[in-house]
Parts: structure tokens; sequence; C-alpha cells
């Protein structure tokens, strides 16, 4: 059973850093494409960035040379590195793993989804 627990949120100043990470169980976490989304609330779910198996990376726009995205594939672990935080930073931020190999940032193309972890960042 694929099961996703993510970690690392808390409440942060504008301009400053948090690391998520996201524990990935019950399938081969290194075959698959792996992506971090987020949801502000009264707005739709948002694809943030996401890491193929063979290491490559894709990012939002809004998140680019501020956040970075890595695997662990030794620990079965995802994380999304995430500094200079600004207030429309602020959401649940989620794990998920796609259906396929990474394609791009849509949530429809990702099938299993952790819980969240909520990222508020205070200006």
């Amino acid at each position: 059973q694929v099961q996703l627990v993510e970690s690392g949120g808390g409440s942060v100043r504008s301009g400053g850093s948090l690391r998520l990470a996201c524990a990935a169980s019950g399938y081969s976490f290194s075959t698959y494409c792996m992506g971090w989304f987020r949801q502000a609330p009264g707005k739709e779910r948002e694809g943030v960035a996401t890491i193929a198996s063979d290491g490559n990376t894709k990012y939002t726009d809004a998140v680019k040379g501020r956040f970075t995205i890595s695997r662990d594939n030794a620990k079965n672990t995802l994380y999304l590195q995430m500094n200079s935080l600004k207030p429309e930073d602020t959401a649940m931020y989620y794990c998920a793993r796609s259906w396929y190999g990474c394609r791009g940032l849509a949530a429809a193309d990702f099938g299993s989804w952790g819980q969240g972890t909520q990222v508020t960042v205070s200006s």
C-alpha cells in the first residue's frame, strides 16, 4: 500500500527557509516521478515542483530560484528546500506520486497523495 507522509512545515517570517520532507513506503520509490503541490484556502491545488526518476526537475515559475526539489532514493524520501519564503507561499503542501513519468505540473497526473503539511509565512 502506497503511503506518503509529509513533515517539516511550520510558521516563518518572510525571507525565511523551511525544508519539507516526504517519507514514501509501499512501492519502489526510485522508479517514480514525484512532486510537491500546494493549496491555499479558496484556491486550486497547484504544482510546485517535480523530480523524475532520473533526477530531472521542473518548477513552477513562482518558485524558480527559491525552491529546490530533491530525492534520496536510499532513504525513500522526497525533499523540498524552500528559501526566501514569501507570504504568498502560505499553503498546505502535499507530496504526490505520479501515475506515469514526469510530464508536467498537473495534479491530474498524480495518483497518490500525502496528508499535507502546513506552511505559513508572515510578513
